[in-house]
């Protein structure tokens, strides 16, 4: 059968610090390896430890990041805890083109940007059970001071309230397979409709 190389989707995913994002995206990579890729965002903040440029950001200045904002290259930047970040726009466009679906881990200033400029993407929330287990989440990690936890905690408020305007919610919950369910649920129905119904 001879078709047009559909386009991908591009999946935007959000959520709480704390909430297990990282855990489920990995399952999805794991399952769909070479059916999905990564966004990989810029940002000006120091690499973490282990951190590679190029496959867990772009880390470039803050005069880079600026030139960038001026060619309006990004298809959405926000500053998040003192840092800059943005995602590049050709790097998004171009993997679509190549009909790869795309995931972008984002938090939700920037996804209402690309959710706007890029009304087909679909959007996934995901929620802790409770406001209650994720303050034991993020504390149970024991890496953060106090302030830094109550900062994360304030902005996960912020970002809680935006969950009803995604597509999707998911709880994650202490069933992580069950929350995984769901995602490669959405994850299917999209990327298959997308093949089944040419664009009119």
């Amino acid at each position: 059968m001879h078709e047009g190389k559909k386009k991908g989707v591009l999946f935007v995913f959000s959520g709480p610090s704390g909430v297990g994002k990282g855990t489920l995206t990995q399952m999805l990579f794991n399952e769909f390896d070479g059916q999905l890729a990564y966004s990989v965002s810029a940002t000006t903040r120091p690499p973490r430890p282990g951190e590679v440029n190029g496959r867990d950001y772009f880390f470039i200045t803050r005069q880079e990041f600026e030139q960038r904002l001026e060619n309006n290259s990004f298809l959405e930047h926000a500053q998040f805890a003192g840092n800059d970040y943005g995602t590049p726009r050709d790097y998004v466009t171009n993997l679509l083109d190549q009909g790869v679906n795309v995931l972008l881990e984002i938090e939700v200033q920037g996804a209402l940007q690309v959710r706007k400029s890029m009304p087909q993407s679909v959007s996934v929330f995901i929620l802790p059970p409770s406001f209650e287990e994720l303050e034991h989440r993020l504390r149970g990690r024991g890496t953060e001071s106090e302030e830094k936890i109550e900062k994360r905690l304030e902005t996960a408020r912020k970002e809680i309230a935006y969950a009803p305007t995604y597509d999707y919610q998911i709880v994650n919950g202490s069933d992580i397979g069950a929350a995984y369910a769901q995602l490669r649920n959405i994850f299917l129905e999209k990327t298959q409709a997308s093949t089944a119904a040419p664009v009119a």
